[in-house]
């Protein structure tokens, strides 16, 4: 059985801030941006993993939840307190001076980490955090 990462969801509060860091500062590749169901669907990934798509969604994206549980959901992810995503990259010391240079909230300068990554870590325009890991060489 061959078990394969297709997409994966991050809550933003607007795809416009979203697509401006997703597209512009971290390079991913906008694959869908259409209308759905009153919201707007938007996925992006990596141009080197075609397989795999980062969909930007709504906080809560369930059209029948009510307006009470879409305010908590909205608070929550201002919190930073909802999803986050793991990168890897070749180089994490100029993948975090390329994002920090774009002015993204920094959460952690690189460091070596002792599960056997150097990383650092960002906050999206939304508060999610984002991690970049490069595997350190054994």
């Amino acid at each position: 059985m061959d078990i394969k990462l297709s997409q994966c969801f991050i809550a933003v509060d607007d795809h416009d801030k979203a697509l401006a860091f997703y597209r512009d500062v971290l390079g991913l590749e906008v694959r869908n941006d259409v209308a759905f169901e009153g919201m707007r669907w938007v996925t992006v990934g990596p141009p080197t993993q075609p397989g795999v798509e980062i969909v930007l969604e709504p906080p809560l994206a369930d059209p029948n939840a009510s307006a009470a549980d879409k305010e908590v959901m909205a608070e929550l992810l201002a919190k930073g307190l909802l999803r986050g995503v793991i990168f890897t990259t070749d180089d994490c010391d100029a993948t975090f001076e390329r994002i920090r240079a774009a002015g993204a909230d920094v959460l952690q300068e690189p460091i070596d980490q002792p599960y056997g990554v150097r990383d650092c870590a960002f906050r999206d325009p939304a508060g999610n955090m984002l991690r970049f890991n490069q595997p350190r060489e054994r």
